[in-house]
This record gives C-alpha cells, structure tokens and sequence, in this order.
C-alpha cells in the first residue's frame, strides 16, 4: 500500500495531467496495491462506532420517548440502510482504486470535483477539531485524577480564545497525537484502527460489567425514556422514523467519503463482508452495551449519565477511571482518523496535487481545526447548528448524484486513465473540465435541504416542521439524484465510455 509523502515527481503516467494526479491520488488497481481485506473494513467501523460520540447517540435516542424494543427497532432498520448505502457508495472507488475527490470526476468532471471535495473537506475539518476537542475531556479527567492542584488551570481564569489553559494542554496533545498516527501513513492508519476498535470493546465490557455488578441486575431498568413522555400509536410510529432518520444522517459524512477506504480493498465482496460485520452486527452490539451501561448508571450514581467519559470519572477507582478515560482517548483518535483526518487529506490534495501531497492536505486541515477553535463552536449550539447543518445539506445531494451517475448513467463503466487527463476527449472533461448538469442538480437538492433544516427555527409554531431536518439528507439524496437522472440520462456519452467493456478499463 503506497504512503507517499510527496506527490509524484517526474514519473507522471503518460497522458496524466500534473494539475490532476500526484502519487496519493493515484489507482491502486494500476499499481496492484490493493491489500485490505474484510476484516480491516470491520475494524474501520468499530473504530467509526466505538467512540464518545457514537455512544452518547445511541444512548440519546431514548430522549425521543421510545421504549427499549421501539429504538431496537429502530437502531436495526437505520443500520441496514447505511449497510446497503455504503455497499453502493463502495463500489465506484474499489473497482477503480481512487479515492472519493477522484471518485467525483466520474460524475462532476475532473475540475468540477473541486466542489464535492471542498464541501467534504470542510466538514471533516469543523468534525475534526470537535472530536479533538471532546477527546481532550477524557486526558483532562486523568490529569486532574493525579494532580488536583492544576484544577485552577482548568478553568476561564486562565484561559485564551475562550479554552483554559489545561484545555490548551489537553486539545493541542490530542492533537499531537492524531498527527504523528496520520503522519505515519495509511499503513499506520489500518495498524491503529486494527486494534483500536477491539480495544475499546474490551473496556465497554468491562465498565458494563462492573456497572451491573455494582448496581444488581434487579435494579436496572431498560425504559431509558421518562414516563411521561412516552409515546404511543402514531406518535410513536412518527419518532421511529426519525429515529431511524437520525441514524442514517449519524453516518452520512463517513458513508460519502467511504471510497477514501473500500478503494484498498482486494475485492468488492470484501468491501460487503466488513461491511455486514462492522455496520448491523458490531453496532447493535455496542448498542446494547452502551444501554447496559446508561441503565445502570441511575442505580449507582443516582442520574442518567448518557456521557461514557463523565461515567468513568465517576468511578471511585483511579485505576479504573484512567483505563477508562484513556480506552476513550483511544477511541475519539480512532473516529476521528478514519472519519475526519483521512477525508481531508484526500479532498485537499485533490485541489492542487502538484503542490499538496495527502500528508500535507491532512496537516491543513488539522492547521484549519485549530484556528475555527472548536471549543467555541461546540459550545454554541446556534452556531454549530448553523455551520455544520449548512455543509450537511450538501452531502445528501452529492451521495445521491455519485451513485446515481455510477449505476444508472455510466452502467458501471469507467476509464480509470481519463480520471487524470485533460484532454477534451477525455470522458469526464466534459465542458472545459465541468459537468454542469451535475452542478444544476446539486443547487435543487442543496436548497431543499437548507429549507428543510432553518425553516422550523424561523417559524413561531414549527409544529410537524420541527423534525424536517432529520430528513434533509434523504431528501437531498432523492432531488439531487433524481434530478440528475432525468437531465443526464438525454446527454450524450463520451466517446471513450461507449467503448469501455467493464466496470473499469
């Protein structure tokens, strides 16, 4: 598997242009690279599940005033339809070797893809400080365990851009940290997240466990949702759905840019194979143990703790709550490579990979995740909400032209060598190196989602409004698909396309 931290000098393949093609973006199935087998991508997602986040998500769907068995429902139906969209979002990076910027020529044009992969790039680098962010939480737990007079230092007395200075200390470790796996190359990558995610399981087990014992399995209680707020008949049918919308749109950032990882892959069916293991299996198990552990928590410490690291910081024994803190450390590190660090790489060497290699685009946007201070954003909920869901609405859209472009109006077939070339004959330079009709139903599907997101904040009474932007992302897959569908399917094909025999030439 290559590790390039240069883009390719003088040894550009014949008829690839220097603008398009460096090393890291370059076909793995040109250079027999392909080396990940089903259980590296099983270990992608439990590394992209067993986090901070993906524990508090699932703990928190109870809020919606289901019961136990409602959100199990729920929690399965979601699951296999991010199963059977990342089977299809997989496909069009394995069978060519690219990652998901090159991936977009297919549909946008060689220079058209800039826009899916800036859209991309920017979520990851807002996703990517927040996550660095909250795993600084768990570091500070541990420090304060052993040196409780640094206490002063962790809060607004001394701080700077809104973060105490132990915040400091804790985010930019963190930060350190992330750098030196990613700057070690996807080798490095697949290494960590091989045994990260197993890691992690080892410790949730143990922490519901221990919650079970303490708390005397009598006492717990599964009904994670309030009394008076359940739901029942329609309504309850109604929350189901959203549940399982929210569920899906959990997942939409990674599921995109999952071609940044299916493409090292030996075969498709490898792909299918991790995927079954490391999306419904693996994630309704931690599902369950997650509500383990959230049940027991109102028995031992008298409240519902939906947050993994404040229940570890809760725990009597130091020991136990280092363990815990740092398994958790481990985690974030983990989501954060594979669904953050990796996308941006990819997107931001894809603008000028002469200039920028993958390493050096991953270090810009760890660079960009600082300086946006993430801490401030996370603690606005206003302005997260209206940064991140802004970028969001792009991704519905874009999920749905790619896959739509590859399976019904491509049928599958690609020349993997006119992804790099300029040429005006080339199949996807299109009109000077754009695909307009790809931009045309991007804008319909990108306004639907933005209305659907902001256009219960603006109303007095939102009443059934108020949960439209949980399916803003299916939404925009459906307009932007369907609509470009409909006015790609009467434009002519390249010439080279016409004669390309397979899934890839």
């Amino acid at each position: 598997m290559h590790t390039s931290t240069q883009p390719s000098g003088g040894d550009i393949p014949e008829g690839y242009s220097k603008r398009l093609y460096n090393e890291d973006l370059g076909s793995l199935v040109k250079t027999n690279q392909q080396t990940w087998g089903w259980y590296n991508i099983f270990a992608f997602w439990m590394s992209d599940v067993h986090s901070v986040g993906g524990y508090v998500f699932a703990a928190s769907l109870f809020s919606l005033g289901l019961s136990s068995w409602q959100v199990l429902i729920a929690l399965l139906v979601g699951i296999t339809l991010v199963l059977f969209l990342c089977n299809l979002v997989a496909k069009p990076s394995q069978v060519t070797g690219v990652p998901y910027p090159v991936a977009s020529r297919l549909s946008f044009g060689v220079y058209g893809a800039y826009v899916p992969a800036m859209i991309r790039g920017l979520i990851a680098v807002a996703w990517y400080g927040i996550q660095t962010y909250l795993a600084s939480h768990a570091l500070i737990i541990v420090i304060l365990r052993f040196l409780p007079d640094l206490k002063p230092y962790a809060t607004l007395d001394h701080s700077f851009l809104g973060l105490s200075a132990l915040g400091w200390f804790g985010f930019m470790t963190m930060w350190t940290l992330q750098a030196v796996v990613f700057w070690n190359g996807m080798e490095a990558i697949k290494r960590f997240i091989d045994w990260a995610g197993p890691a992690v399981y080892v410790v949730m087990v143990a922490l519901a466990v221990w919650i079970v014992w303490k708390a005397g399995f009598a006492r717990l209680s599964f009904d994670l949702s309030e009394g008076e707020h359940k739901l029942t008949g329609g309504a309850a049918f109604w929350q189901v759905l959203v549940a399982i919308a929210l569920v899906v749109s959990y997942f939409s950032g990674p599921m995109l840019n999952f071609g940044d990882f299916s493409r090292y892959c030996k075969t498709y069916t490898d792909v299918k194979v991790g995927n079954f293991w490391g999306l419904p299996v693996n994630f309704l198990f931690f599902s369950i143990v997650t509500v383990i552990t959230t049940a027991g928590t109102l028995p031992v410490f008298g409240k519902f703790v939906h947050d993994p690291i404040e229940t570890v910081g809760l725990i009597d024994s130091t020991f136990a709550a280092v363990v815990g803190a740092f398994t958790f450390i481990t985690a974030t590190i983990g989501i954060n490579i594979v669904a953050n660090f990796v996308s941006a790489a990819f997107d931001f060497s894809n603008i000028a990979p002469r200039r920028i290699s993958w390493r050096a685009g991953g270090m810009l946007a760890a660079c960009g995740a600082i300086f946006i201070t993430p801490w401030n954003l996370f603690n606005s909920p206003a302005v997260i909400h209206y940064t991140l869901d802004v970028l969001a609405s792009f991704i519905g859209p874009l999920f749905g032209i790619l896959v739509i472009d590859f399976y019904l109006v491509k049928k599958q077939k690609v020349v993997i060598d006119d992804l790099y070339s300029e040429s005006p004959t080339g199949a996807y330079y299109f009109d000077k190196g754009v695909n307009w009709l790809a931009i045309k139903a991007l804008v319909p599907g990108v306004v639907v989602g933005l209305v659907m997101s902001f256009l219960p904040g603006f109303m007095e009474h939102p009443g059934p409004f108020k949960d439209l932007a949980n399916f803003a992302w299916f939404i925009g897959v459906v307009v932007g698909g369907v609509t470009y569908r409909i006015i790609a399917v009467k434009a002519p094909q390249p010439a080279a396309l016409k004669v390309a025999g397979g899934a890839a030439e």
